[in-house]
C-alpha cells in the first residue's frame, strides 16, 4: 500500500474502530450471550492496532514477520471462540466486518482517485481474506481440541468401575467398544483391581449394540489383562443375537466365564468366592 494511504488510515484509527464496532453490533448474528460489548471492543482495538502497525512497515504479505503479531492475535481469538461455542461463520465475520469497514473508509477518502481506490481496496481485501482463512483454520483446530477433550471425558464417564461386593468389581459397557475405548476400559479396570484387591471383575455388555470380531478381540484383550493382574473375569449380558453372532464368527470364548445377565454373573462370582447370600424375612414393626 502507498504510504499516503497508510498514513491516512492511522489518522482515522478512531473512526475506523467506531465504524467497525457499529458494523459488528449491527450484525444479526452477533452472539451477545457469549461475548460482552466491552470484550468485543477490546479484541477489535487490539487487532486494529496490530494491523495498522504491520501496514506501517510496508507489507501486506502474510509471510512477513511484521504481520505475525496480527496472526497471533487472531489465532488466540479463534481458539478462545471455538471453546466458547462460536460457529466458524461467526468467527470469520469478525475479520470480514473489518474488511467492510476499511473499504468504506477508503471509498470516502479516495472517491476522486478511482485507480488508487481500486488498487488499495484490492490489496487490503486480499490481506484480510487471507487472515480470514487463518482464522477459520485455527478455529477448526480449536474445535477439534474441544471435541477430543469432550470425547475423553465421555469415555471416562461411560466406563465406570463399580465395587458391587468385597472382592467383586463390575464394569458396565455402553456403546461401541473400539480400540481407544478398550484402552480406557482396561486402564480403569486394572487400576481399580490394584486399588481394591478384587479377585473378580464382571464386564457387562448389555449396552453394547452389536458384537463383531473386532469387539470380541477387544473383550478378550481386557480379560487377558485382568487375568495378568491375578483376577478372574466374567462377561455378562450375552443376549441371544450376540451369542449367535459370536458362534457365526467362530470366536472362541470357551475359556471365559459368560452369563446372560448381570445378576447371573454376580451369582457366579459369589460362588467362586464361596460367598453365601441368603434371603431373610424382614420384620416390620407397627
Amino acid at each position: 500500500m502507498q504510504s499516503s494511504t497508510i498514513s491516512f488510515l492511522k489518522k482515522k484509527k478512531k473512526q475506523i474502530l467506531e465504524a467497525w464496532m457499529n458494523n459488528q453490533l449491527a450484525d444479526a448474528t452477533l452472539r451477545e450471550d457469549l461475548i460482552s460489548n466491552d470484550d468485543l471492543q477490546t479484541q477489535s482495538e487490539d487487532l486494529l492496532n496490530a494491523l495498522l502497525k504491520a501496514l506501517n512497515m510496508g507489507t501486506t504479505d502474510l509471510e512477513a514477520e511484521s504481520l505475525q503479531p496480527v496472526i497471533d492475535i487472531l489465532s488466540d481469538l479463534s481458539i478462545t471462540r471455538a471453546r466458547q461455542g462460536f460457529t466458524p461463520r461467526e468467527t470469520s465475520l469478525f475479520v470480514f466486518s473489518l474488511k467492510k469497514t476499511f473499504n468504506q473508509i477508503l471509498q470516502q477518502e479516495l472517491k476522486d482517485n478511482f485507480q488508487l481506490l481500486y488498487q488499495e481496496t484490492i490489496e487490503i481485501s486480499n490481506m484480510l481474506d487471507s487472515l480470514s482463512i487463518v482464522t477459520t483454520e485455527t478455529f477448526i483446530k480449536g474445535r477439534e481440541e474441544v471435541i477430543l477433550r469432550q470425547t475423553d471425558e465421555i469415555s471416562e464417564i461411560s466406563t465406570p468401575v463399580i465395587r458391587v461386593w468385597e472382592g467383586i468389581l463390575a464394569l458396565p459397557i455402553i456403546g461401541t467398544l473400539d480400540s481407544a475405548r478398550t484402552q480406557v476400559v482396561m486402564e480403569n479396570l486394572l487400576e481399580k483391581i490394584v486399588e481394591t484387591g478384587s479377585r473378580i471383575a464382571i464386564l457387562d455388555i448389555s449396552g453394547v449394540p452389536a458384537v463383531d470380531s473386532l469387539v470380541a478381540q477387544h473383550l478378550i484383550k481386557t480379560v487377558s489383562a485382568t487375568r495378568l493382574m491375578g483376577a478372574e473375569c466374567i462377561i455378562s449380558g450375552i443376549r441371544a443375537e450376540i451369542a449367535q453372532t459370536i458362534v457365526h464368527l467362530g470366536i472362541d470364548l470357551s475359556n471365559i466365564h459368560t452369563k446372560a445377565s448381570l445378576a447371573s454373573a454376580l451369582k457366579l462370582a459369589y460362588s467362586m468366592l464361596n460367598i453365601e447370600v441368603r434371603r431373610g424375612e424382614k420384620k416390620f414393626q407397627g
